[in-house]
């Protein structure tokens, strides 16, 4: 992806959706776009194509909790409005790692930190998180670290 690729295709696909005339696209991308807008003057600096993801996967999260907590307050036509702007957002993210590769990547990581106990697990996580930026979710990372590492200290 080129430098702000991400920023045209959110903005192409926002004029798509008010063309279709796509309510929950539309309130998906308009979310997205005052979301991208409100990071970019916090930080003082167009956001590049990584903020963009990290941002979207930020968003993804709130949805999913979102859901959680309209499943449990039997509020199935929020969780279904919920679910379809996850589906919306995760159009921007690039293609997640399979659990094979994420766990090549950790056990690398793993092997190149000489990490061998819990205590090395902040090294470990530092370190692999970059590596699959926007690819992978944290706290499935965060699991097979732990899982790698024995689960305790």
């Amino acid at each position: 992806m080129t430098e702000g690729e991400l920023k045209h295709r959110i903005e192409d696909a926002y004029k798509k959706a008010a063309k279709d005339r796509d309510k929950v696209a539309i309130s998906a991308l308009r979310m997205l776009k005052a979301s991208l807008k409100n990071a970019e003057i916090e930080k003082g600096h167009v956001l590049d194509d990584g903020e963009i993801i990290s941002l979207v996967r930020k968003l993804i999260n709130q949805r999913e909790e979102s859901v959680e907590a309209f499943q449990k307050g039997g509020r199935d036509d929020l969780v279904q409005k919920e679910l379809q702007e996850i589906e919306v957002l995760k159009a921007f993210l690039p293609p997640e790692l399979s659990k094979e590769e994420l766990e090549e990547i950790v056990d690398r990581v793993i092997q190149e930190q000489g990490a061998t106990s819990m205590k090395d697990m902040g090294k470990v996580m530092k370190a692999v998180m970059p590596i699959v930026q926007g690819r992978a979710d944290g706290k499935t990372v965060n699991q097979m670290v732990r899982a790698k590492l024995g689960g305790k200290e």
